[in-house]
């Protein structure tokens, strides 16, 4: 059965800085990524529902629970909501034991009800073995699991973590990332998470609400989010490796023709309003496949010939920069990079499929 529904609808305004508008919010179970560039708005708006920043107009509510109405004058205070919050750099008390700093929010707790809690939480998260130790004394991965610990050591309504590996290499996030993804399902306490990264908004949410401006302007299931923006703001926000703009010449059986300058490629007509003519064509590079010759067990629609014009390492992945007539982005693995002996000036047959072309109308 379903949880409360968090519903927010507020502006909050820093004197001499933007106005961040949380309008129609409404987040329910799972895990929901606040996503978006650095002063768009979102550790404010984590802030506002946490009670540690106060909007000058809205409300805020969890089920029935009134957490802020500036017209009824209502402002509950952090303790009362009964959030538990993870700051960036975790915030943990380097004077205190790992234990210490997981018991801080359970004073009112009888002694012996505190420590069985503090055992439970630290053994359930694997650094029981820590307990006694100080922060500096812990690894980055350690130290955001006992940041974690002591968020829900109070048993929270609802949880909220600012960037929660900022504070770690990149290695170290790589192999975080599913692993508090499993933390947080067990917990199955609604979760909001604010990230600019857009890996970790794949690997950790469920939806995500996408701000721009201080303005939120999407909010969806993750992947249909990234993979369908709805705005040229979104779709660059999102960081789609292509886009370029287009004209629909034609649109028949739920399928469109667009010419991108001479190139036509053939996408999907969904939702593209009737008459529609100039659009913008969005393509991630995850999308796009290379072949040196064209010998195809399947039939994608688009088939261009393209001239490899960069090479570009990035971790794991290669990232190709192509010119098909329009300039184009494919990523691929080290060894499908090898296996097509790609480099600078090699030719190749770029395969998309339709659905994997999408069509953003020009908002004039």
């Amino acid at each position: 059965m379903k949880g409360p529904i968090l519903t927010a609808n507020f502006q909050k305004q820093f004197p001499g800085g933007p106005k961040i508008v949380a309008k129609d919010l409404r987040i329910g179970g799972g895990i929901t990524v606040l996503f978006g560039a650095s002063g768009s708005g979102k550790t404010t708006i984590l802030r506002c529902l946490a009670g540690l920043e106060r909007p000058q107009m809205g409300t805020i509510a969890f089920g029935q629970e009134s957490w802020f109405d500036s017209a009824r004058k209502v402002f509950q205070p952090p303790k009362k909501r009964r959030v538990g919050f993870v700051v960036q750099d975790y915030g943990l008390f380097p004077h205190l034991s790992v234990a210490r700093n997981v018991s801080y929010g359970l004073q009112e707790l009888p002694a012996a009800e505190r420590a069985s809690r503090v055992t439970e939480i630290l053994r359930w998260l694997g650094v029981e073995d820590f307990e006694h130790r100080l922060p500096s004394e812990l690894s980055g991965g350690q130290q955001q699991r006992v940041a974690l610990a002591r968020a829900v050591a109070c048993r929270p309504k609802l949880l909220l973590l600012d960037e929660p590996f900022a504070a770690l290499d990149l290695p170290t996030r790589s192999r975080l990332r599913g692993e508090l993804r499993q933390l947080l399902r067990q917990l199955g306490i609604p979760t909001i998470l604010v990230t600019h990264d857009r890996l970790e908004a794949l690997a950790l949410g469920d939806e995500v609400v996408v701000l721009h401006d201080g303005l939120n302007v999407q909010h969806g299931v993750v992947h249909e989010v990234f993979n369908r923006p709805v705005s040229l703001a979104v779709a660059e926000i999102a960081a789609v490796e292509t886009i370029q703009p287009g004209r629909v010449l034609s649109t028949q059986d739920g399928l469109a023709t667009v010419a991108v300058g001479e190139v036509r490629l053939v996408a999907l007509a969904v939702n593209l309003p009737p008459e529609t003519s100039d659009v913008y064509v969005c393509i991630r590079a995850e999308d796009v496949s290379l072949m040196r010759v064209e010998k195809l067990e399947s039939s994608p629609r688009n088939r261009l010939a393209a001239t490899v014009r960069a090479v570009a390492r990035e971790g794991p992945l290669v990232r190709v920069s192509l010119d098909c007539g329009f300039p184009l982005t494919a990523l691929l693995t080290e060894s499908g990079r090898a296996e097509l002996a790609l480099c600078e000036g090699t030719e190749v047959l770029v395969l998309i499929k339709a659905p994997q072309v999408h069509l953003i109308p020009f908002q004039r």
